[in-house]
């Protein structure tokens, strides 16, 4: 797996106190509601095992997948598909071997773990979801692929907390934006919570919104970026749990 990923966060210094009811309160899922990336970071293992490259070292190979996963995003978006095109295709970029359609299979079913996984949810989340419900607008703001995540929203047990759920195809500034006009949100009382600086806490500020960042050891590399500082008027605050959220909301 990678290693644990914990970059520097400059808080901005608003006291952990708890605010009014009626924010509006934004929800990563993947790693910041259940578990996603470790079930991804397994089937890369058995990947990179399985190909056993005779000179390229086990990092080198995931370095490579983390290029070819990138252009294949780009292309056809995120999801288990996306996902199982990118195995094929670096295996094909780093070996020599046919493809046959045994190794196809078997380099597919590594993909298809994934999908097999019971929803484990992050500690806290059971426990503290429906309590924040109960005081504020929470809504699940999501990116990837709309069935996959609908899915996992469904069998995670928690869907009825959220008056909204939006799956992106991308999150940024623009498409935060989007969000918080669709759902009429005011920018002062909109608190945007996940695990990815590029995805969750950097758009979101840049959006004009409050954020809370909530590290996970092994959030994807993909979503690795600098936390940026908050801009005057608005709050960046990390938390170490889930659970911490209630001291806040």
């Amino acid at each position: 797996m990678n290693r644990p990923y914990n970059p520097p966060v400059t808080q901005s210094s608003l006291a952990i106190e708890p605010l009014p009811p009626g924010q509006t309160l934004l929800f990563d899922a993947d790693d910041t509601l259940w578990e996603n990336n470790i079930y991804f970071e397994r089937a890369i293992v058995s990947f990179i095992a399985y190909l056993n490259h005779r000179e390229f070292s086990a990092q080198q190979v995931r370095e490579h997948l983390n290029h070819v996963e990138h252009a294949t995003i780009k292309a056809h978006g995120y999801g288990l598909q996306s996902f199982h095109k990118s195995l094929i295709r670096c295996f094909e970029q780093l070996t020599d071997r046919p493809l046959t359609q045994d190794k196809h299979d078997r380099i597919v079913s590594f993909a298809n773990s994934i999908a097999d996984q019971e929803i484990e949810l992050i500690a806290g989340v059971a426990e503290t979801l429906p309590q924040l419900a109960e005081r504020h607008r929470c809504i699940l703001v999501t990116k990837g692929d709309l069935v996959e995540q609908t899915d996992k929203l469904k069998r995670s047990g928690v869907s009825q907390f959220f008056s909204a759920v939006e799956v992106l195809s991308e999150k940024h500034e623009h498409a935060y934006r989007d969000v918080t006009q669709k759902h009429s949100c005011q920018a002062p009382s909109t608190w945007m919570i996940g695990n990815s600086p590029r995805s969750d806490i950097n758009p979101a500020l840049a959006a004009g919104l409050h954020a809370i960042f909530i590290p996970h050891d092994f959030t994807w590399v993909l979503e690795h970026e600098v936390v940026n500082p908050p801009p005057t008027g608005q709050h960046l605050v990390e938390l170490e749990s889930f659970a911490r959220l209630t001291q806040l909301f």
